[in-house]
């Protein structure tokens, strides 16, 4: 076994990749013959050649007369011609029995087989039929509504080349050319193996300190997307033997071996360790310098790629997607993937850390800029921790940051990567503070078919972000001190207060807690404020909640104080899940979640627009959605006051 020093000596990300691509085989992985109804999504491993015209006879394109087009010459509705109508019609799929010479024509239907001698196909509405006459009003040159037998595809011709990824229009044609099976490349089999003694699989019961089975799932759906084909081997606890036969059978199973979380350097990290047992070559680089996904492992067994993901579901995905997504793409005949990239300008200040690569995942809405003409793009870091699950999924793109940048100051131009082949702008962006009553209205108006961006940032950085023309709407609950009026004493004359709702926030404690229990919430947390075995949980800075927390503490910092999540339901988790004792959170949520409750403060919830927004037809969808009955009742059902 490789030793210990070997791992996790940083290396940069492109030499990491060097040095991966270059012991694993990259060409597609042979040739197999699928039926036609199986070769969507497929990418054509040889040129395709139609063994037929297209059309293969002369057809009509109109429901008239087969005719000789030089007996229509000079017919007008003043002037008509008249041509001998002969008794056959011409149905579709039947072969005619008449020659057309020069003064006959035949009834012939849209689809039908021109006959032989007719060289043109006057319309229905241009003649009119008296006994065995054609009556002709309007002359045709030959050609005219025919497709002659060919036009379209050619016998001997390529209609598709070797590399093409199969849609639906190209089924279509081979269907049209009659080909009932396909030459495509063999998908890829991607083997997944999610480690740790701390999984478990979606659909079991949650147990404490456990986490649910995500990165298995997101990685097999990614292989699938990538045109391979995902071999779920399920969760192997942190056991070295029997994750070693694990891998074995990985590797004589598939073309690819992931496994998912142990690349870390702690005593529990097995995965690296049975991974460096591999030979031919092994293990090429362990510690990759960037930011998320340093811990990556890159190793390859006689050719097979063999990676060892990160554990924390950004990490896992965004490795994933920079080093094996281009592998899977290859093996499975796929042309490389180019990223879009957009400008766009950094809406708040980032600190980085030196000596990595930081890959910045980021939101992207539109804004006012007068660099662009007056509208560029503004850039929120989704800055959620690589332990998120909802940050790769919620974010547009990412930005690079330099291994030697320590700060990167808020309105710096920076580049994003989209992570999707185009940029889809929200049709309403919201930007400031969370509440329940805001998560009910957004799901309504994306029923409508109104797609919202909502950034959960705080109060103050929603109406902030609302004063830069960077969202259409901020939701925000701002107390002034000076008149004890909430929300309004922070406006612009460029900004429009729409009226929300009320609601009450409140301490929240587990019931039966002596230090809580039937007191006022003022005079509870005067008690509790210097206690160091009573746990608070905060609200992030900029937040309307975070504000009222300040302003109750009175300088002091408990226990916990450093811990902001950025909702109020998460608030309510960590007093439930004993991470904490006593947060401030809404009665609503916290009614719901069975905890205790001491009204603190009846607030407004009210609506910022930017009024240079104010006719976008999603914020015309916004307030008229707060003006419906249905709303109001809904609002109050969750605990608003209407």
């Amino acid at each position: 076994m490789a030793s210990q020093e070997q791992f996790l000596q940083v290396v940069d990300r492109d030499e990491a990749e060097r040095r991966f691509r270059a012991v694993i085989n990259l060409a597609p992985l042979g040739i197999e013959t699928v039926p036609l109804g199986a070769a969507l999504g497929r990418v054509l491993a040889v040129d395709v050649m139609s063994p037929v015209d297209v059309p293969s006879f002369d057809r009509s394109n109109v429901d008239g007369y087969a005719v000789v087009a030089e007996n229509t010459f000079g017919a007008s509705e003043e002037v008509p011609r008249d041509i001998l109508l002969g008794g056959e019609v011409i149905h579709t799929g039947i072969e005619p029995r008449t020659v057309v010479q020069s003064g006959l024509a035949l009834s012939i239907a849209t689809g039908g087989m021109v006959p032989r001698g007719a060289d043109a196909v006057v319309m229905v509405e241009h003649a009119d039929v008296l006994d065995s006459t054609l009556r002709v009003f309007r002359a045709v040159t030959p050609g005219s509504g025919v497709s002659f037998a060919g036009t379209d595809i050619v016998a001997g011709e390529t209609v598709l080349r070797r590399g093409q990824l199969m849609t639906s229009r190209d089924t279509g044609v081979l269907a049209a050319i009659g080909v009932a099976t396909v030459d495509v490349w063999r998908r890829p089999i991607v083997a997944i193996l999610s480690t740790g003694d701390e999984i478990i699989a979606p659909g079991e019961p949650m147990r404490p300190s456990m986490v649910y089975d995500s990165n298995a799932q997101i990685l097999a759906d990614a292989v699938r997307e990538l045109g391979g084909e995902p071999l779920r081997l399920g969760i192997t606890p942190d056991d070295a033997d029997t994750l070693r036969v694990r891998v074995r059978a990985a590797l004589d199973q598939a073309d690819i071996v992931l496994l998912s979380g142990g690349t870390s350097k702690g005593e529990g990290d097995i995965s690296y360790r049975v991974v460096g047992e591999l030979r031919n070559p092994g293990i090429v680089a362990h510690g990759v310098a960037l930011k998320p996904g340093k811990p990556i492992c890159l190793a390859a067994s006689n050719g097979k790629p063999v990676v060892v993901l990160p554990g924390f579901p950004t990490s896992a995905i965004f490795t994933f997607s920079e080093f094996v997504a281009p592998v899977v793409r290859m093996l499975s005949g796929r042309a490389s993937e180019e990223r879009a990239t957009v400008s766009a300008r950094l809406a708040v200040k980032v600190n980085s850390e030196i000596g990595r690569t930081e890959y910045l995942l980021v939101g992207l809405v539109q804004a006012a800029d007068e660099a662009a003409d007056g509208v560029g793009l503004a850039a929120y870091p989704m800055g959620q921790g690589s332990g998120s699950v909802t940050t790769f999924s919620r974010a547009d793109g990412f930005a690079t940051i330099g291994r030697h940048e320590e700060i990167v100051e808020a309105g710096t131009r920076i580049e994003v990567q989209l992570l999707g082949k185009t940029l889809q702008l929200a049709d309403l962006v919201v930007i400031g503070s969370h509440c329940i009553g805001l998560d009910y209205l957004l799901g309504v108006l994306q029923q409508r078919g109104v797609r919202s961006k909502f950034l959960a940032v705080g109060s103050m950085a929603g109406l902030d972000a609302a004063t830069r023309l960077e969202c259409d709407i901020a939701g925000i609950h701002l107390l002034d001190p000076r008149t004890n009026v909430y929300n309004s004493p922070f406006l612009t004359p460029a900004l429009e207060l729409l009226t929300g709702y009320g609601r009450v926030q409140g301490v929240v404690f587990r019931r039966g807690d002596s230090r809580f229990e039937d007191r006022s919430a003022r005079d509870a947390v005067a008690d509790v404020r210097h206690d160091a075995a009573c746990v608070m949980v905060n609200r992030n800075q900029g937040s309307g909640t975070r504000a009222l927390l300040d302003r109750l503490l009175e300088g002091a910092r408990p226990a916990g104080y450093a811990v902001q999540p950025r909702n109020h339901n998460a608030v309510a988790a960590a007093v439930v899940q004993k991470r904490a004792d006593w947060g401030v959170t809404l009665d609503t949520i916290a009614r719901n979640a069975g905890l205790g409750f001491l009204p603190l403060q009846d607030e407004h919830f009210d609506f910022v627009v930017p009024r240079s927004r104010e006719h976008r037809p999603g914020v015309i969808a916004f307030k008229a959605l707060l003006q419906e009955p249905e709303t109001k009742a809904a609002l109050k059902n969750l605990g608003m006051q209407i």
